[in-house]
């Protein structure tokens, strides 16, 4: 890492500087002419017997050919495949944290007003194609209003002669009171590189605390884990359909002692252009570890679970759990801040405080048992867990592992099964029961690629957390400021198995840092961002979204 006017960050105080190193046949004929009609007829007859006899030899022929084995040239050919346009971006961000009020009747929930310190922003940021051009992009609210455009419509900016051929448009902590959708039109077949994200912070009030997440790509198949409706703990799950088709949708959910069927939980009808609040207490209430699997037939829908925990009087934080990826053998989390050993055992031994310290949850969705096998690598390497590290998770059921009793620092967690599964982990903040503690939920991400846009809320501390597991990663990172530069890239070196935590830049010059582009090459990385505040609890994590992507081709069946 540098420090010169130009660099992308600094090392984190509790993390690391990056690691050294980084035929067609054709039958012809005729008859002869000047035969008697005697001989006509005897000519056809011997005619047709003899076509008799080349049909039933030519039919022994091919039953043969049929019957006998195939040369070894013979191949089936590839299913066609059509190219399909690449899409404009739509990503949907969460409303701002509300309190409920009062005890809901059924799962439908009232709010009353965030506290007076509470402010929700979004944070987008846009990046042009190669050639230099902008997307046309803008926030807008779920309506369809246009909140704050970003860049004007395609071609209307573009580099400047002599520059890296790219640049971006952001958008600095927009002021928001509701759903809000970021929108970002395609480029030369291509999707659009861009990115939004939403936080949350409040200094008083029951909803105490910080919470962000990235604004998320519709889907008809979404995990979410982390929720919590015992004694004390609220969970909100928000599902928004920002598309003009109605969205009829499931829900799967899975418990500690397995696979729940509550009534009122399928069939739900989420209207075009609107958002509906499910309170899971109504569906599963006093439920300690609860995954949710939401299905949508019809339009694609977002969703997010408003978390919170309230222990008496005081504030036990607030999160937006988001969408991990789907149930597969292998999941990985990164950005899991883990404190003091020992302060987190004296802190979780307290009545009601159980939920304080780090945790991995693991979801079988399947009929079988799982066999998961769980590590956790830091700055120094991997780390033994004091449990051990083999769990075996019963089918349909949630499993919690803890995450404490290592060293304090930054961690990436891998979980591989035999069987598919569905992992998040918990990160915790506050060490002290009389004060008002946060937590956040880190889901499981996909593997980092190229050019990933990462935008950062302003304020706090920011960290980029990347993880490497089998093989020696290197990670490419440039911050984009204010102004739309895209500055100098820096590079981190990660080894095999290690955590690095990098401190983002917050001015470059006499520009504000507000976000940066991040590439992965060489082995598996995987990236989150890691929010804090010094001299507060605060915290949140927000997985790397993915890139963005050019043409796709799609297979193609032709039949009726």
């Amino acid at each position: 890492m540098h420090e010169e006017e130009n660099d992308g960050g600094k090392a984190a105080k509790r993390g690391i500087s990056p690691a050294a190193g980084a035929t067609e046949s054709k039958a012809s004929g005729g008859r002869p002419g000047g035969a008697s009609r005697i001989g006509g007829r005897r000519g056809v007859a011997a005619g047709l017997l003899s076509g008799a006899v080349i049909l039933a030899a030519g039919g022994g022929l091919v039953a043969a050919t049929a019957l006998a084995p195939q040369p070894s040239s013979a191949r089936p050919l590839g299913v066609a495949k059509a190219a399909v346009p690449a899409g404009s971006v739509q990503d949907v961000c969460p409303a701002p944290a509300r309190l409920l009020e009062g005890t809901p009747v059924g799962t439908d929930p009232q709010f009353s007003p965030e506290s007076a310190t509470a402010k929700s922003s979004v944070s987008a940021l846009v990046v042009s194609s190669a050639g230099g051009s902008l997307p046309g992009s803008a926030l807008s609210a779920l309506k369809g209003s246009e909140l704050q455009r970003i860049a004007k419509a395609p071609g209307s900016a573009t580099a400047p002669a002599g520059s890296s051929g790219l640049l971006a448009a952001a958008l600095e902590g927009e002021t928001v009171e509701d759903v809000s959708v970021l929108s970002a039109d395609a480029l030369a077949n291509r999707q659009p590189a861009a990115a939004a994200l939403m936080a949350y912070t409040a200094t008083d009030g029951d909803l105490q605390g910080s919470a962000a997440a990235a604004c998320q790509t519709p889907s008809n198949d979404l995990w979410l884990s982390g929720a919590n409706t015992a004694l004390g703990r609220s969970s909100v799950l928000n599902l928004t359909n920002a598309s003009t088709t109605p969205a009829t949708v499931n829900l799967e959910l899975y418990g500690k002692a397995g696979q729940i069927k509550a009534s009122g939980s399928r069939g739900l009808l989420v209207g075009p252009k609107t958002t509906r609040s499910i309170v899971l207490a109504g569906l599963a209430p006093g439920e300690e570890l609860l995954s949710v699997h939401v299905r949508s037939s019809g339009g694609p829908v977002s969703g997010f679970i408003q978390q919170s925990v309230l222990r008496g009087l005081t504030s036990g934080g607030v999160d937006f759990i988001a969408p991990g990826i789907s149930a597969g053998p292998s999941q990985v989390m990164t950005g899991i801040d883990i404190q003091d050993a020992g302060d987190v055992k004296s802190l979780t031994g307290e009545s009601g405080f159980d939920d304080a310290g780090p945790s991995l949850q693991i979801t079988v969705p399947g009929p079988s048992d799982a066999v998961v096998e769980v590590k956790l690598f830091g700055r120094a390497g991997q780390q033994a867990l004091p449990g051990g590290g083999v769990v075996t998770a019963k089918a349909g059921t949630v499993t919690e592992v803890p995450l404490a009793g290592v060293p304090a620092g930054q961690y990436t967690v891998s979980a591989t099964s035999d069987v598919s599964i569905v992992a998040a982990a918990r990160v915790s903040r506050g060490l002290k029961a009389g004060q008002s503690l946060d937590f956040a939920w880190s889901p499981a991400s996909a593997q980092l690629g190229s050019q990933h846009v990462v935008p950062l809320p302003q304020g706090g501390e920011r960290l980029l957390v990347f993880g490497a597991l089998d093989d020696r990663a290197t990670i490419s990172y440039t911050p984009v400021t204010v102004d739309g530069k895209l500055r100098t890239a820096a590079t981190a070196d990660i080894a095999a198995g290690t955590t690095t935590a990098l401190k983002a830049a917050d001015r470059i010059g006499n520009s504000a840092v507000v976000g940066y582009l991040v590439s992965a090459s060489g082995g598996a990385a995987y990236g989150t961002v890691l929010l804090e505040r010094e001299g507060r609890n605060d915290i949140s994590t927000v997985a790397i979204t993915p890139g963005a992507e050019g043409q796709e081709k799609v297979p193609v069946t032709l039949g009726y």
